[in-house]
């Protein structure tokens, strides 16, 4: 996306009511059913397991559409594939797995040229190679609307136990991975949302080693303000980050001179980033921290806490106050 472009993210309507991405999820994975024994892990973490035969299979989906995840104007094809991929891989790392394969379908604008179309499976097989998970299969069809790209994941969990969102205890160190915000911001000719490394091998060293698993984990897709309160809910607690520890990126003081919004709120609030956000118990933490991996930093930002006050995620800043998760973190409403 152009540095320079302004940003719309209009709520979507269907039927004259307005429909909030977190709140249709809250109602999906809040569901009262009893579900079949072969189902492990039902909706409410980043991927599902199901047992099939004597294996266990985690699978999720994931889609990418012109005019919310990318502008096809100016970004090319071979970010729209990878993006789409990379998007489901994001949640295989959030839980410790291994890739096996894909599947994806696409909606092609009628419009839409044939060596285009060719392109794009092109570049998506190129990607799928490159992070050893290939497409088998899929769907295509023409219609009237924008490009959309959908992909289903299938993962293993390849020897290690996935992690889930639940599991963290009052005073367990919140982590995180790499440095977060300014996701759409141009920085050396190239935007984090479209570019991004999924952190496959991170988090199986993480969850591979009993010294170092975390408690629960999530990747960072919606901004550190809305996953970690995901996080909290999950658990029954809540958090209390610390602002002058942030790892912002440089994309988020960019973003903060183009809108005037400071930085670290771009670090909790933009979404996109990909990272990983997990908890480590106290003692841990104290044995793993600081610790990089392949070049990847772990940065402890906070702890979680418990108590009568609820679930809450409050964000400590310089001055002694304290900011509430607000409006911040990212709903797709559109770009």
């Amino acid at each position: 996306m152009r540095r320079d472009a302004v940003l719309i993210r209009p709520r979507r309507r269907y039927n004259g009511l307005t429909v909030r991405e977190s709140t249709l999820l809250e109602y999906i994975c809040g569901h009262d059913r009893s579900w079949p024994p072969d189902v492990a892990i039902p909706p409410g973490d980043d991927l599902a397991l199901v047992r099939i035969g004597d294996a266990d299979v985690l699978m999720g989906t994931d889609q990418v559409a012109d005019g919310i995840h990318f502008d096809l104007t100016d970004c090319p094809l071979a970010l729209v594939a990878r993006k789409a991929l990379t998007r489901n891989l994001s949640d295989v790392a959030a839980m410790a797995a291994r890739p096996v394969c894909a599947v994806a379908a696409t909606m092609l604008p009628r419009t839409f040229e044939q060596a285009k179309a060719e392109e794009l499976v092109d570049h998506l097989h190129r990607v799928a190679g490159v992070f050893h998970c290939p497409v088998v299969g899929g769907d295509v069809a023409i219609w009237d609307g924008p490009l959309q790209l959908s992909v289903t994941i299938i993962a293993e969990p390849d020897g290690i136990t996935p992690v889930r969102r639940v599991g963290a205890q009052a005073d367990d160190v919140i982590c995180v991975s790499g440095r977060l915000g300014g996701s759409l911001e141009t920085v050396d000719g190239a935007a984090h949302h479209l570019t991004f490394e999924p952190r496959i091998a991170l988090a199986r060293c993480l969850a591979g080693d009993a010294a170092m698993r975390p408690g629960c984990m999530i990747d960072l897709s919606d901004g550190l303000a809305i996953d970690l309160e995901r996080l909290c809910t999950a658990s029954g607690l809540g958090a209390e980050v610390a602002v002058e520890r942030l790892p912002i990126a440089e994309a988020a003081h960019i973003a903060e001179k183009r809108d005037g919004r400071p930085a670290w709120e771009h670090a909790v609030g933009d979404g996109e980033d990909y990272e990983l956000l997990f908890t480590l118990s106290p003692q841990q933490a104290e044995q793993l921290l600081p610790f990089v991996h392949d070049g990847v930093a772990v940065t402890d930002v906070g702890r979680m806490r418990g108590g009568a006050s609820g679930i809450s995620v409050g964000f400590h800043l310089d001055d002694g106050s304290v900011r509430g998760r607000d409006d911040l973190g990212w709903e797709h409403r559109g770009r």
